[in-house]
């Protein structure tokens, strides 16, 4: 959370004529309330059978970029589904530029904790490794625009459609 995920996601969508999808904005549209009151209601718990139901439409569409929600890694079902439908991008940040970029932040049910800095070295400590096996790209996300960051994965997945199978090509492009 806060590596730039929608952002990024987004300005690369418009830059490759392609349309955008943020997997929590979808779930807060399909039901109606905001990620932390499905996080008061259900539970981590049911959040997580939420996304991992709204992956799984989203990874069915052809031609998109989407931005998952951080944790949706957990899941070996989200994981699969993104490898097998798409090019993965792990935008990977230190967990002190996390906690700079969403400290503020309190729409980050994860992060209502007594120590939100510690809890981001946690999760960054558990979904990291995780992220990193699934990712056809780990691009570290540091001090950059996020201009500049959209440019350079742009060149990163060009050149990675370049040097792909004819067949492989023309898949869509995701941000996770």
């Amino acid at each position: 959370m806060g590596a730039g995920k929608t952002s990024v996601g987004r300005m690369l969508a418009k830059r490759i004529h392609r349309e955008f999808y943020d997997a929590d904005a979808e779930i807060e549209r399909a039901t109606g309330v905001k990620i932390p009151v499905i996080f008061d209601i259900e539970g981590e718990s049911g959040f997580r059978a939420r996304e991992e139901k709204m992956i799984e439409k989203l990874t069915a569409m052809q031609g998109i970029v989407l931005a998952t929600g951080g944790g949706a890694v957990l899941s070996p079902t989200n994981r699969a589904r993104l490898k097998q439908n798409g090019r993965v991008i792990y935008l990977r940040a230190a967990p002190e530029d996390l906690w700079r970029r969403t400290r503020r932040d309190r729409n980050r049910p994860l992060l209502q904790t007594a120590n939100p800095l510690a809890r981001l070295r946690d999760l960054h400590a558990q979904r990291d490794p995780l992220y990193t096996d699934v990712a056809d790209l780990v691009v570290d996300t540091g001090a950059q625009s996020v201009g500049t960051l959209t440019s350079r994965i742009q060149a990163l997945l060009d050149r990675l459609d370049e040097s792909a199978p004819q067949a492989a090509q023309g898949h869509e492009h995701g941000c996770n």
